[in-house]
């Protein structure tokens, strides 16, 4: 069993937007592929909140999220990505914008216009950051004011993408996952365990989440680095895990 512990850890590095610096990449075709999966996976549903997260830290959540938000907005839908990860947030680096006001600031009431948390950036892609730390993310993220946020913003958007905090250590994920239409689970080969990846989707349903499949990121395969995978259910776990 993995215990959940809170975290103090708030050293990130920017993400890699292989989707703006190598358009014609590999991975940027595989970013295009697992779009169109979680379009195909939400068809029964209209997508128009998404949330990304992981079992652990350091399995690329943040790249899949903002790599996301930008093949998104490629196409012409009106995207706001959001850094709900409070604890570790990474998105206004990889920006490069100032974080003194966002998420935790608007739920923690401590701004009057929500817009001035919310920076367009390229294109149809608008970026909220995460906002000061707060001393009690998961209370603000599990809050009604949460969700009214999100019903708001998908109002004027067409997409709101949500990078959520790894799940086994904090709740922050859990209570989010019912206020979201869709949850994709990044995994990354050779970080988390199989019994991880299992709690966190054990929670994820717990939790009452649409879960519409999973990536499967930095797989080697002999012949691409850094590929991601897509995944509509979790059948590669199951058999080796009876």
């Amino acid at each position: 069993m993995f215990k959940r512990k809170e975290q103090n850890i708030t050293t990130t590095a920017p993400i890699n937007l292989t989707t703006i610096n190598e358009p014609t990449s590999v991975i940027t075709e595989q970013i295009k592929t697992i779009r169109t999966n979680i379009n195909f996976a939400a068809t029964d549903k209209n997508l128009r909140t998404l949330m990304v997260t992981s079992a652990m830290t350091g399995e690329g959540k943040s790249t899949v999220s903002g790599n996301l938000a930008v093949e998104y907005a490629k196409e012409g839908m009106q995207v706001l990505l959001v850094d709900a990860d409070l604890r570790r947030p990474t998105i206004h680096k990889t920006f490069g914008l100032e974080n003194h006001k966002g998420l935790s600031s608007w739920l923690a009431n401590q701004m009057d216009n929500v817009n001035d948390a919310i920076h367009p950036v390229i294109g149809n892609l608008f970026v909220m950051t995460s906002g000061p730390k707060p001393p009690n993310p998961a209370e603000l993220l599990g809050s009604n004011k949460m969700t009214e946020f999100l019903t708001s913003a998908t109002r004027k958007l067409d997409l709101v993408i949500v990078d959520a905090p790894p799940i086994l250590p904090v709740t922050d994920s859990q209570l989010l996952a019912n206020k979201v239409d869709g949850t994709v689970l990044v995994v990354r080969q050779g970080v988390a365990p199989k019994a991880a990846v299992r709690d966190a989707v054990n929670s994820l349903k717990k939790s009452q989440a649409n879960i519409l499949g999973a990536v499967l990121n930095d797989v080697r395969d002999g012949s691409h680095h850094g590929y991601y995978g897509y995944n509509s259910g979790y059948g590669y776990y199951s058999n080796e895990d009876k």
